[in-house]
């Protein structure tokens, strides 16, 4: 098992690239399976979630060819309709295969989801909206089965904007018979580079109002080569990184408009933040100023932002409150930081965070793929060495992170748990 070892007190400086977003490439390769043919994939990052989800491709019977450049993949035949439960498991986002499966073979088994640690996420939407849609579902054994000669256009009502339910249902219903409606659906940057390539492909999908979508069916999808967009979340944290060390870090690739919630509230607490064309400049700032912080539904401000950018607020100057309206369970993280001299206390949904001079370097654990962004940052702001092991959930959705910390100036280095490496 491998772990970090952080020397913190450096500042960050200089300029990184990010890769492509995992969350819109997880719904995009979900999405090849409804292409009979081949689909060529550009700025796919090489990254946990993704390659676990190369695999349930392969697992299904379609050819998978990754290159250093693109990925290609040939869903001309699917030869099951069975999602293996040891990946599904690991990854929450390998259950929207279900769609997919049906369309093509017209039943689909699929286990229950798994995935980051981060509290209860029912994929009841999913269902109902599946089942709205004409597929007869049936729970056995903590499997899904579904079942449908032909999904067929409804109109669906989400109880809860779901990013996953609606890049789901959405396509899904893509290759399904007339028109379909998802009310009250997410709109993340994500889903919008979902339908892009969707349409690219053949199909007929465009948001009618805020929140409404609208799929005309159609009969099937062409072959086609696209390129994924830049990862929002990897830019913010390294935007935050560099406001924490009172660094100077240009993040290229990137279009500041998809981080406006996180551009503001870094602005808030006083670091000079300038946006670019398709590049975020952050220079960090001292004292940092306390802010108050909700997550929300897209535009509003991110969860996947939110435990980084605690990390950030334990150094403010004064008191902040950070509430976490999408998932609960999204704190536990918490106490590591506080292992690190960090005070923080829960109160219901609201983390309460006060500032403290500075945190020293400690053993961590991380929880999740968040809160290993959270833990590394508040490492490389600490004084002294800090060890952080569970890296296997931030290797799910950063591709080399510190690769590209350490090109910024990070003392930071991973060595086997085996090891007997250390700083030097």
């Amino acid at each position: 098992m491998d772990k970090l070892i952080i020397e913190g007190g450096r500042r960050l400086i200089g300029r990184v690239r990010v890769s492509g977003s995992k969350n819109a490439a997880l719904s995009i390769l979900v999405a090849t399976l409804l292409v009979k043919g081949k689909t060529r994939l550009y700025n796919l990052p090489r990254i946990g979630d993704v390659l676990t989800m190369l695999e349930m491709l392969k697992r299904l019977g379609v050819k998978v060819n990754l290159e250093e450049e693109f990925a290609e993949i040939d869903a001309t035949e699917i030869e099951s309709y069975e999602a293996p439960y040891e990946l599904v498991k690991k990854m929450r986002a390998s259950f929207n295969v279900l769609g997919a499966i049906l369309v093509r073979c017209g039943r689909a088994r699929v286990p229950l989801p798994g995935g980051c640690d981060i509290g209860t996420r029912p994929v009841d939407f999913h269902l109902k909206g599946l089942q709205a849609m004409g597929a007869e579902i049936r729970m056995e054994h903590g499997y899904i089965e579904a079942y449908t000669d032909k999904l067929r256009g409804a109109d669906i009502y989400l109880d809860f904007p779901s990013v996953g339910a609606t890049c789901h249902l959405a396509t899904a219903a893509s290759l399904a018979e007339g028109t379909t409606y998802i009310r009250n659906a997410a709109e993340e940057p994500e889903i919008h580079d979902l339908f892009n390539f969707l349409n690219q492909a053949g199909a007929d999908i465009k948001y009618i109002d805020s929140r409404v979508i609208e799929i005309q069916g159609v009969e099937k999808l062409r072959e086609t080569s696209y390129e994924i967009m830049p990862d929002r979340m990897e830019a913010g944290t390294f935007m935050i990184a560099a406001a924490a060390t009172e660094g100077d870090v240009l993040i290229e690739g990137i279009d500041p408009v998809y981080l406006k919630p996180v551009i503001e509230k870094l602005r808030e607490t006083g670091c000079e933040v300038l946006e670019m064309e398709n590049a975020v400049r952050v220079i960090g700032k001292r004292p940092i100023k306390p802010v108050n912080i909700v997550t929300l539904p897209h535009p509003g401000f991110p969860t996947d932002m939110q435990q980084p950018f605690t990390a950030l607020l334990t150094i403010a100057d004064g008191t902040s409150m950070v509430t976490e309206t999408i998932y609960d369970s999204r704190f536990k993280y918490l106490s590591e930081l506080a292992r690190m001299g960090a005070d923080v206390k829960v109160e219901g949904r609201t983390a309460v965070i006060k500032g403290v001079k500075e945190l020293t370097g400690a053993p961590v654990v991380i929880s999740d793929l968040r809160a290993g962004a959270a833990l590394i940052i508040a490492a490389l702001m600490a004084r002294g060495v800090s060890e952080i092991t569970g890296l296997e959930n931030v290797d799910r959705g950063y591709e080399n992170l510190e690769g590209k910390l350490a090109s910024l100036g990070a003392s930071i280095k991973r060595v086997s748990e085996e090891s007997r490496e250390c700083l030097v």
